[in-house]
This record gives C-alpha cells, structure tokens and sequence, in this order.
C-alpha cells in the first residue's frame, strides 16, 4: 500500500486517498518525483517494525523523516499486557504474562507430545512378544516416554 504525506499539513494518505482528493487532475499510474512536487506530497516508505521483547508488539505510530529527508513508517514497541481491574479485582501486568506463557507452553507442550506418541506408536512393533527389542530402542522409547519429566520441558 502506497502511502504519501502532504508537506505541508503533514497529512497522511494512501495513494487511492489522493487520487481522490485531486479528482480533478489527471493522474499517471506510476508517480514520480515530478507528480509528487505537483501535489506537494512526500512517499512514505517502508521501514522495519521496531525491535520486541517476549511480551511487546510492534504498532505503526505514523512517519518520522529520516537525516536524509525521507519519510518512513514510524514503529513503536507496546507492551501486550497492563494491570486491569474488572469487578473490583485487579490483575497485574505480570499475573497477565505469566497467564500468556502459560498458554504458551501448554500448546508447545501439546505439540511435542503429539510428536513423541507418533514416534511412540512408529516404534511399537519392537515391543511386540515375539520381538526382542535391541538394547538402543529400548533406551530410544524410555527417553521419549521420559521427555515431559524433563527439566526444559516443553521448551
């Protein structure tokens, strides 16, 4: 999406916005710096989002000009949780990211033991009475089965 702002309001507007605005004037598909100086407007152009911790999120707040006079996107990080109060009980910022991670590491962890009953059930046959199980196979499926005591688990 091609966005552009107005040198002098500071107006910020997608291409088809413009297009609108100067309904009057005809306008090439392509615009270049001769359209843009015509309609005193700037491109904007993209720039990363901004760096996140574990609990952030990065959201557009507007244009900024860079040193060399381009206008670029403008990224914040923002927390994802802050302290609420609903009926009178208040929840913490930190009560609601340890909530999050939680539901984080059961997915994760749910996941993984998918993961593990498939190799599991791959291997079952060695297990069968009429098979003598190989001494590695046996220390193969005893570690799968071990995985959730594991100190790192699910991560």
């Amino acid at each position: 999406m091609s966005e552009y702002r107005e040198r002098t309001t500071g107006e910020v507007k997608t291409q088809g916005e413009w297009r609108a605005a100067f309904k009057n004037m005809s306008l090439p598909k392509v615009w270049n710096s001769n359209v843009c100086d015509a309609m005193n407007i700037d491109p904007v152009l993209a720039s990363p989002a901004a760096t996140t911790s574990a609990y952030q999120t990065s959201v557009r707040d507007g244009v900024e000009q860079k040193s060399n006079k381009d206008w670029v996107e403008k990224y914040v990080a923002q927390d994802m949780f802050a302290d609420t109060t609903v009926d009178g009980k208040t929840t913490t910022k930190a009560e609601h990211e340890a909530a999050y991670q939680a539901t984080l590491d059961a997915n994760t962890a749910a996941g993984h033991r998918s993961t593990r009953d498939s190799k599991l059930a791959e291997t079952d046959w060695t297990a069968m009475s009429d098979v003598t199980m190989a001494d590695n196979m046996k220390t193969y499926r005893e570690a799968l089965r071990d995985l959730p005591t594991h100190s790192n688990w699910p991560n």
